[in-house]
């Protein structure tokens, strides 16, 4: 018996229907998910960009097992260099949202240029994972709520930095950069001290390469206190800070302190054994497979450790991949945040989770203490012990 005309036509344009909706999924799940990685290649910050860059394209190895695609998607990174400058950070990512149709974008180095590129990402509506920016106005004042950040702030880096050296009897000043990383580290650092006195702080151009006007002012402002005596240190980039210990800083019995650093500028932090802070990371004091396989991973291709940024970039890309998975490859913005607010995900770090309030990645730290250790180039962060992030009362400053 055959089916009757008009049925037969129905049937036929329903299985052209199905196949066409088919394709269409198909050619959904086929498409490219397109990141921009805008970040300092030249620049000031080169070195931190650069281990940031490695560190996103390992961590999107390791979180796709070696496939670079989510849900059949292929994960295609689009790189841009700010060369540390906020306009062009913010040009080139208007370009990498309005033209490159990229679905979301990481980065930059500089927390100037960030600041600069945050308005972008509210204006075309799309995700920008800031990584590793530290100045808290990026997830504080200066927030939206399409900005996710997998790098500390400065807050996390200040309150753990406070638990090493705020004790009864200690009087500190600080040192810092005049741009928003060091005055935005140092106002952080300030309202988490409860114990110690601070008495002075000192501020220099970025670019500086003399610090001895600084240091004399710092000395003049420590040496007649009483107490432990601490210079603390925040400082980003070119220039050596630690110059000012050729003061002869033990003469009034000042200490220096300061967090952790990539591994060129740990350098300087040899001749100071026994000098305690806290880091957000140093290859050799996580215990976890995913810092396990960075480590081996970077070796390999490598022959070095991983560095500081490097992590940072990996949990960047840990971020994003585990947040694709739980979409199935939905790219969709709206889709992306809903899924994101309050997610956890594994890096080297260990667990991080983002706060739902202003999207900052809740992390532990690491208090350490310098050991001159021979077998390594640079002044070696010993764990004393992890800073876990219930610990750290990270202040919530966006207005949302």
């Amino acid at each position: 018996m055959t089916a009757h005309p008009i049925r037969r036509a129905f049937l036929a344009l329903a299985v052209t229907a199905l196949a066409a909706s088919g394709t269409g999924l198909a050619q959904a799940q086929g498409k490219d998910i397109r990141i921009a990685h805008v970040y300092s290649k030249t620049g000031p910050l080169e070195a931190y960009g650069k281990q940031t860059q490695t560190g996103l394209m390992l961590g999107l190895e390791y979180a796709t097992g070696g496939t670079m695609q989510v849900a059949g998607r292929k994960i295609v990174v689009i790189e841009k260099d700010d060369q540390g400058k906020p306009d062009v950070g913010k040009s080139l990512l208007a370009a990498a949202y309005a033209d490159d149709k990229v679905d979301l974008a990481v980065g930059p180095t500089s927390s100037g240029v960030a600041l600069a590129m945050l308005p972008v990402a509210e204006e075309y509506k799309k995700i920008l994972l800031v990584e590793p920016a530290v100045a808290d106005s990026i997830t504080g004042e200066k927030w939206n709520k399409y900005i996710f950040r997998t790098g500390r702030n400065s807050s996390q880096d200040a309150i753990s930095n406070a638990v090493a050296l705020d004790k009864e009897g200690t009087v500190i000043a600080t040192l810092a950069q005049d741009y928003a990383f060091g005055r935005d580290g140092v106002a952080a650092f300030k309202a988490a001290l409860k114990k110690a006195k601070l008495v002075h702080e000192e501020y220099l151009p970025t670019n500086t390469t003399d610090f001895t006007a600084g240091a004399q002012r710092l000395i003049d402002k420590l040496k007649d206190q009483p107490g432990r005596k601490v210079i603390f240190i925040i400082w980003a980039g070119a220039g050596n800070p630690f110059k000012i210990a050729d003061l002869d800083l033990k003469r009034y019995g000042i200490e220096i302190a300061t967090g952790g650093n990539i591994l060129p500028a740990m350098a300087a932090y040899k001749q100071f054994p026994g000098m305690e802070g806290a880091t957000y990371y140093y290859f050799g004091i996580p215990k976890n497979p995913v810092n396990e396989w960075l480590v081996a991973n970077h070796y390999s291709k490598f022959k070095s450790p991983p560095d500081f940024f490097t992590a940072g970039g990996f949990a960047a890309a840990m971020a994003i991949v585990t947040a694709l998975k739980k979409t199935n490859g939905d790219t969709n913005t709206n889709k992306l945040i809903a899924t994101m607010e309050g997610m956890s995900f594994e890096t080297p770090k260990g667990t991080m989770t983002f706060r739902k309030e202003d999207h900052q990645a809740m992390q532990s730290m690491y208090h350490f203490r310098i050991k001159d250790d021979p077998a390594f180039a640079w002044g070696v962060p010993e764990l004393v012990r992890e800073i876990k992030p219930e610990e750290m009362q990270v202040p919530i400053r966006n207005k949302r």
